[in-house]
């Protein structure tokens, strides 16, 4: 749960650019959806295309839906790309050796033998990070290895593991303990009794342990995390190896039935998603994924429940808000702010610009969430919702508006409230920061320019596109031209040294006779 570059104002612009399109790449479907799209070893790989400014790329190619570095999955095929038998079978043999060593049966009988041992026999590599048998031991001799592992510690694995800080990728900010107490007492309160954690593996560890601790919880919880190394410490019924971008269960049918089985439970009654995603993964496949679990979830609805929600709470930077409900419009963002263990900047107590802008974004009514008062929120009767301190009610747009924790200002002339260090400009006729570029790339789409939508789903993307084809036509019929110009060139400045090299040829003969 990440920036995808350092810094908060990265990690902002990124956001506010979403309906720019991230990075300039869109994800986009393949034009034949029956056929399968190609593997790495993170699972089936996503179609992008490069945009810039309105056009697209000639070509679109598949890359790894999970790395946004190439230096952790390098993976890059063209769409119309043909590889050869040899590629394939290179690709297939790459794909198997990144698997983690051990199956999920493997890992499941070592958990197993694990906990029967006695305490002096219960150790961890904490380079390899790997819980170690009897038997392994010689060969982590030299590695720094912990011994005397409780089982209150084999509980909470997140304690033991070392986080995998890569922020484009794994992103494993941990939630800090009062944030995670928070949503498990908000869990309970609202009457759930099972948790789906897609991403979550701390609160997964504290809604277990506070089922086995307290005989009046019942809330059971499954986690669904890409980080293999949890499959050492939970048996099959409690976590399944899975990339959220792709919605890929690495351990095939069998994870996926579980899954399945989980959601349906009791006609699909009782059940709520918490999601919370590395910052730096594009929201799109993100949707799609979570769309695909609500489908699953629906399949065990009967038809008179077919207008029923799956409840859900999307954690994720409140700068994402409008491409969330892009994709779900009955999705409302509220003012509590999650804060984690291991960043320096998503504390809690910070104030201004410094406070964590992580946010909750869920389709369960906000007036049925109460937020600790004791931490800086208060209910506003007028939007009926709780609100962070700060956050003050608009008379002129009816609402608490402010997103970051600070008071907004009301600007008359844009007619809305804008953060307080931002200024009306009368260049760009909106508010923005003081030191802003009015020639700058606009928000909005990049064919028709309106704010509310982006380039993929522009009712004159047809248009565009027929226009962008017309373009790439003539530049291929130039770059053509401009090649059978140097080919004709070079042929005839060869015919030429041809020539003068037979001449010198006859006149070293003539001279030498």
């Amino acid at each position: 749960m990440a920036a995808p570059r350092d810094g908060f104002e990265a990690v902002e612009a990124e956001g506010n650019a979403g309906c720019r399109g991230s990075s300039g790449m869109e994800v986009v479907l393949p034009s034949d959806p029956a056929v399968p799209s190609p593997l790495c070893p993170h699972g089936p790989t996503l179609l992008f295309v490069k945009v810039i400014q309105g056009k697209e790329e000639t070509r679109r190619f598949y890359a790894c839906s999970a790395c946004r570095d190439r230096k952790d999955c390098n993976f890059f095929q063209w769409e119309d790309e043909k590889l050869s038998g040899a590629r394939l079978a290179a690709r297939e043999a790459h794909n198997r050796r990144c698997q983690p060593p051990l199956s999920r049966r493997q890992c499941v009988e070592r958990y197993l033998k694990i906990i029967e041992l006695p305490l002096t026999q219960r150790k961890f590599c904490q380079r390899c990070q790997q819980l170690l048998l009897p038997d392994d031991w010689g060969q982590h001799s030299e590695h720094q290895v912990l011994g005397d592992v409780s089982i209150t510690q084999l509980r909470r694995p997140s304690q033991l593991l070392y986080p995998l800080e890569n922020k484009k990728t794994n992103a494993q900010y941990l939630f800090a303990d009062r944030s995670c107490q928070f949503l498990v007492d908000l869990l309970s309160a609202l009457g759930f009794r099972r948790v789906l954690c897609v991403g979550t593996p701390r609160l997964h560890e504290l809604i277990r342990l506070t089922a086995s601790d307290d005989k009046k919880s019942n809330i059971k919880s499954l986690l669904l995390d890409i980080d293999f190394r949890y499959s050492q410490f939970y048996m099959e019924d409690s976590f399944c190896h899975y990339n959220m971008f792709n919605h890929h269960f690495f351990d095939g049918k069998t994870a996926l039935e579980v899954c399945r089985a989980f959601l349906q439970e009791d006609k699909g009654e009782g059940i709520i998603m918490v999601t919370d995603p590395p910052f730096g993964g594009l929201v799109e496949p993100l949707a799609i994924t979570f769309k695909k679990l609500i489908a699953m979830w629906k399949e065990g609805q009967s038809q008179d429940d077919s207008h029923k929600e799956l409840p859900i709470f999307w954690i994720f930077p409140y700068f994402f808000e409008s491409r969330i409900c892009q994709f779900f419009p009955s999705f409302r963002m509220l003012d509590y702010q999650v804060d984690y263990d291991n960043h320096a900047l998503y504390k809690h107590g910070k104030t201004g610009r410094k406070q964590s802008p992580v946010r909750i974004f869920t389709n369960i009514p906000p007036n049925k969430i109460i937020l600790p008062t004791e931490e800086g929120y208060r209910f506003c009767s007028l939007c009926q919702r709780y609100v962070s301190l700060e956050n003050q009610h608009c008379e002129h747009c009816n609402s608490c508006t402010s997103k970051d924790g600070r008071k907004w200002n009301h600007c008359f002339l844009c007619k809305k409230c804008v953060k307080p260090s931002w200024i009306h400009c009368s260049i760009c006729n909106h508010c923005a920061v003081p030191d802003h570029s009015c020639e700058g790339p606009k928000d909005g789409c990049f064919i028709c320019g309106e704010l509310d939508h982006k380039r993929s789903t522009c009712p004159n993307i047809a248009t565009s596109k027929r226009a962008n084809k017309a373009v790439r036509k003539q530049k291929q019929r130039k770059s053509n031209k401009m090649k059978m110009e140097t080919t004709k060139g070079q042929s005839m400045n060869h015919t030429s040294a041809t020539r003068r090299k037979k001449r010198r040829e006859r006149a070293h003969q003539y001279l030498g006779s």
